[in-house]
């Protein structure tokens, strides 16, 4: 009769957590904040594919460190749950804390049940009206959930980084000022001997929830907005939703309502809760 080797519980959940902490910390960093217009998210990320930052729904973001294929997963999950429960319901249903308690059940199952835990750490934010309303939820490899205070850094040097952003982040900040001060906290490990670093605008991936869009407000900043930014010229960036369409060459939806009709009434605008089109139907903005 073959014998069953036998392993302490503790001894398991010990090496499972080891496996995935220095997994994550062999990951670049990303960060997360508010700021007076919505909450900014940037990672280091030296890929133009391949993003760390995405759209959930409407007024919800993600942002993941870690194994892309295991975080790539959990993102399209965490579209799918949004989209279904959207359609089902009401898409005002469908919260960032429903969204960050679904994943916490799904990290806490496979840390527990599989052998090998998944090696990522994620955020999950949704912009609110106010500042006072706007969330931030970080969840960990095992399936714990934390509701963080205006900011949050993830990766193998998150403590030294949260200590950059604790010391001088405020909620009233500029979009640029929030900028330049998640590039400042980003670039303060890494160099040689543990000195500060410069890290390019071509290295960074960094995208908003602006909340003065109507319907989705996830947008990308790249290319000659971000440099802008980084470079404190704040009105380039064109942070409201219309300002936004302007800069690119367009006409928003909002200024084609304020138009109206000739001689007559204006139509409504644009219900805040009815965007044409979800963050499923765009997997590869």
């Amino acid at each position: 009769m073959a014998m069953q080797f036998y392993t302490n519980i503790d001894q398991i959940m010990r090496d499972r957590s080891e496996l995935a902490r220095k997994g994550i910390s062999r990951g670049r960093s990303a960060v997360t904040l508010t700021y007076t217009g919505g909450i900014l998210f940037v990672a280091e990320n030296l890929s133009s594919s391949l993003h760390k930052i995405s759209e959930i729904y409407d007024r919800i973001g993600f942002a993941a460190v870690g194994r892309y294929n295991e975080f790539e997963n959990l993102r399209r999950a965490g579209v799918r749950k949004a989209d279904l429960d959207g359609l089902s319901y009401d898409r005002r249903d469908v919260t960032g804390l429903a969204l960050a308690n679904a994943y916490a059940q799904t990290l806490g199952a496979i840390f527990s049940d599989q052998q090998k835990p998944f090696e990522v750490e994620i955020c999950v934010a949704e912009v609110g009206a106010t500042p006072a309303d706007d969330q931030i939820y970080r969840l960990a490899y095992d399936g714990s959930v934390n509701d963080e205070p205006g900011f949050m850094a993830m990766g193998g040097s998150a403590e030294a980084i949260a200590s950059v952003l604790k010391g001088a982040h405020k909620s009233d900040m500029s979009l640029s000022d929030a900028v330049k001060l998640a590039v400042k906290a980003l670039s303060s490990v890494g160099g040689d001997g543990g000195a500060a670093r410069t890290i390019a605008a071509n290295q960074l991936e960094v995208a908003i929830l602006d909340r003065g869009r109507r319907g989705r407000t996830f947008r990308r900043l790249t290319g000659s907005v971000l440099t802008n930014l980084l470079n404190g010229d704040a009105a380039a960036a064109a942070p409201s939703g219309s300002a936004s369409d302007k800069a690119n060459g367009g006409e928003s939806a909002d200024d084609k309502a304020a138009e109206g009709t000739e001689g007559g009434a204006k139509p409504p605008a644009p219900g805040p809760d009815k965007p044409t089109s979800s963050a499923g139907s765009a997997d590869l903005e």
